[in-house]
């Protein structure tokens, strides 16, 4: 069972030829909403990729909160610890150029009402050998509370170090797996500018300082782990990306639905490649997660 406690959304997502620059306003091409949220899309690719789910986290009493859940419903997760709260659903108000790279305002809204209290719910039915996953767009404070707790419990804890936080680094160092992209990974390791060579030795030193698996994801170029002191490296797929936004979400998903049925690492790591690569072939977040199927024929 993988509990995901996270972000809710909805994304409000505009195209165009190409990303404007500061101050200056380009026209749009398009115009669509999706469910996003990095917890809720994280839960939606765990679900996908055939994992028991549950979703906690918050939304709001708005129009937005049937649309950011309507996807996490329709594939079966469990959205009992899902609470409604006084405020906004959050949003995601997203960019994407031609060439699928993107800028993102998050507004937390309702996401910003999840806390202590909350995590506690989350982990209450939770037992040794279950998956907790997190990321930082809910207060600090509950990530770290559930992190303590699943440690007590014995719970395999997985943390996406995004978006960046001032608390990112000090969390990052607190579950079993870290994941990061590599402007992440620089802030959980301390150092900046840094290349491949000096991103591994960096790796191992945090591996060997905290015991804990730690991962990078490297873009196109795929990711790079150090799991039980060996490196592992895994490709995705060569493809012409349609959106970037839903790749590094589903990646997490993925990886931790791969690691909860209790494949080996590499397996594991591999799978949540070829997820995200997929992920990249259709506009939004969500929308855009692959089935388990579509993954499976593309190893």
């Amino acid at each position: 069972m993988i509990t995901v406690l996270g972000s809710i959304n909805m994304d409000l997502i505009a195209t165009t030829a190409r990303l404007p620059k500061p101050g200056e306003t380009v026209a749009g091409t398009g115009f669509s909403t999706a469910a996003g949220g990095k917890g809720a899309n994280q839960a939606l690719a765990a679900r996908r990729a055939g994992a028991s789910v549950r979703m906690a986290g918050a939304v709001g009493w708005d129009s937005f909160a049937e649309g950011a859940l309507a996807l996490l419903k329709e594939a079966g997760a469990d959205l009992s610890l899902i609470k409604t709260v006084d405020a906004p659903t959050g949003t995601a108000h997203i960019i994407v150029g031609g060439d699928g790279e993107n800028v993102i305002v998050v507004v937390a809204s309702a996401n910003a009402t999840v806390s202590d209290s909350d995590a506690t719910t989350a982990l209450e039915t939770m037992s040794a050998g279950d998956t907790l996953m997190l990321q930082l767009e809910i207060p600090a404070t509950s990530v770290e509370k559930a992190l303590a707790e699943a440690k007590r419990r014995g719970i395999r804890s997985i943390i996406n170090i995004a978006p960046l936080t001032p608390d990112a680094a000090r969390l990052g160092r607190m579950a079993d797996t870290v994941i990061a992209n590599e402007t992440e990974f620089e802030l959980l390791a301390g150092k900046s500018g840094i290349d491949a060579a000096a991103r591994e030795a960096a790796m191992k030193q945090l591996h060997q300082e905290t015991g804990q698996t730690v991962i990078v994801t490297l873009g196109a170029e795929g990711v790079i782990a150090i799991h039980d002191g060996a490196v592992h490296r895994a490709k995705g797929l060569t493809i012409e990306p349609v959106d970037t936004v839903g790749a590094g979400d589903t990646f997490c998903g993925y990886l931790a639905a791969g690691l909860d049925a209790g494949l080996a690492f590499a397996d594991a790591l591999r799978q949540a490649a070829v997820a995200g690569s997929l992920a990249c072939l259709k506009p939004g977040a969500q929308p855009a997660i692959p089935l388990a199927i579509e993954v499976a024929a593309r190893l």
